[in-house]
């Protein structure tokens, strides 16, 4: 029987790590798929020698290696440190889209709206003037400068521009009768097809939509909530991309899931609008509404310490577009998922891969009524406009951030589950990929 449990249990657990190290090299993780392979040897090999060697105190070894296997076994089942208590954070106070980096970074000097900003916060202008400097996002003498990849990344953010007149339009005279819980249904199975990785429905608050305006012609215009109910949308962005993070490619793929985004977002308020029904598809350069918090109370994740969207299958590996509507529809509930708040807490990755230093090491602190992280969002900017790229290294490092598969999705339900199993998959995590991963070359197919 020693023999018999001990062969079963080496066996798995060497199948277990080959199979890891296998999946690692179809990812271009090498350093890991080589770790991975060690371990396959190191972990199974007590069990096959106490399966199939003969020497005193064997009976002591089996019992103490069976010990180990169902204290991993219980790390992973007992749902210790989950805070069923845990609430989401409602934000106590709007934010003003002027405020935000990219409001700021189309302020021309000497315009109405460059004097009318620095002189409600002439504390702000030092700050921009160092990104002013530089030579900016998808420009010539950047760091990253490529001129194809810049080039392609340019033409999936020109035609989001070109795109968003369409974020609103007519309404067809007869409102068609629809059944919420079926529209509902139809609209998050359409909108995957679409090409959406997720869908989620949550009721619209003020909190959602920015307090006043701040790029374009919405400059200085204050947003009223008109509609009842919004719609999130996510799209995935490749992993083999964002691993070559701060790179050209990475704002190549940024913009190309912002289109993609946009396209499904778009769809869909068309769609409504047909049926009779006011919508907005809120989009790349036109947005009302802060798309983190939309699809995090419409339950498609939680917002983490980088301060995105941490989904539960891609992390924060994700584009964000949104329609508003009247259209009746049934809402989803927030996850109030206190384990990504918990892994962020303790993890600190994606701080110490930042290279401009913008996100915090600190726990999460009150900042405008509600407990949050809030990255230093001039000190993020800044550095994109020297690289010119949107960078991704926070993204690209993130534990959660790994593939979509079978291997992964394990490791985040052992996660979800369980405080203990979180931290050791955390250092885990380090131990494998490496705490400061470095970036991976460019997709041999896109190379140029």
């Amino acid at each position: 029987m020693i023999q018999l449990i001990s062969a079963g249990a080496g066996a798995g657990l060497f199948l277990f790590f080959a199979v890891a190290s296998f999946v690692s090299v179809r990812e271009r993780e090498p350093v890991a798929a080589r770790r991975f392979a060690v371990s396959a040897v190191v972990s199974s090999l007590p069990f096959f020698l106490t399966a199939f060697l003969p020497f005193s105190g064997k009976l002591l070894v089996f019992l103490v290696l069976m010990v180990l296997v169902l204290a991993a076994i219980l790390l992973f089942l007992i749902p210790f440190g989950r805070h069923p208590e845990y609430r989401q954070e409602v934000p106590a106070k709007r934010i003003d889209e002027r405020d935000t980096m990219f409001s700021r970074n189309e302020l021309m000097p000497g315009s109405k709206n460059y004097e009318d900003y620095y002189r409600r916060h002439p504390e702000k202008k030092v700050l921009d003037d160092r990104f002013r400097k530089n030579a900016g996002l998808l420009q010539k003498g950047s760091t990253q400068f490529d001129p194809v990849y810049f080039a392609s990344a340019d033409a999936s953010f020109e035609t989001i521009a070109a795109l968003r007149d369409f974020v609103e339009g007519s309404v067809a005279d007869e409102t068609v009768p629809v059944d919420p819980g079926r529209i509902t249904t139809y609209v998050k199975n359409w909108s995957k097809k679409l090409g959406a990785t997720d869908c989620g429905i949550t009721e619209l608050k003020d909190y959602h939509l920015y307090s006043v305006g701040g790029r374009g012609e919405r400059y200085g215009k204050a947003f009223v909530r008109r509609h009842r109910y919004a719609i999130a949308f996510t799209v995935e962005m490749a992993q083999e991309m964002l691993q070559t993070a701060p790179a050209a490619t990475v704002v190549m793929e940024s913009g190309q899931q912002y289109l993609a985004s946009g396209h499904v977002a778009l769809q869909v308020a068309r769609f409504i609008r047909n049926l009779g029904y006011e919508a907005r598809a809120h989009i790349d350069g036109n947005y009302e509404v802060v798309c983190p918090l939309v699809a995090r109370d419409a339950g498609l994740g939680e917002i983490g310490r980088m301060g995105l969207l941490m989904t539960p299958r891609q992390g924060p590996r994700v584009r964000i577009s949104v329609v508003t509507t009247n259209m009746p529809l049934l809402t989803d509930q927030p996850l109030h998922d206190f384990s990504f708040i918990d892994a962020c807490v303790y993890c600190k990755k994606c701080a110490e891969a930042c290279p401009s230093r913008a996100i915090s090491f600190n726990d999460r602190k009150v900042i405008n009524g509600s407990l949050r992280w809030q990255i230093n969002q001039e000190s993020c900017f800044t550095f994109w406009t020297l690289a010119g790229t949107d960078c991704g290294r926070c993204i690209s490092v993130c534990p959660y951030a790994h593939p979509d598969n079978g291997l992964h999705n394990l490791v985040r339900l052992g996660m979800r589950r369980s405080g203990l199993f979180r931290r050791a998959a955390l250092q885990a995590d380090d131990l494998y990929y490496g705490r400061k991963p470095a970036p991976k070359p460019i997709p041999e197919n896109l190379q140029v």
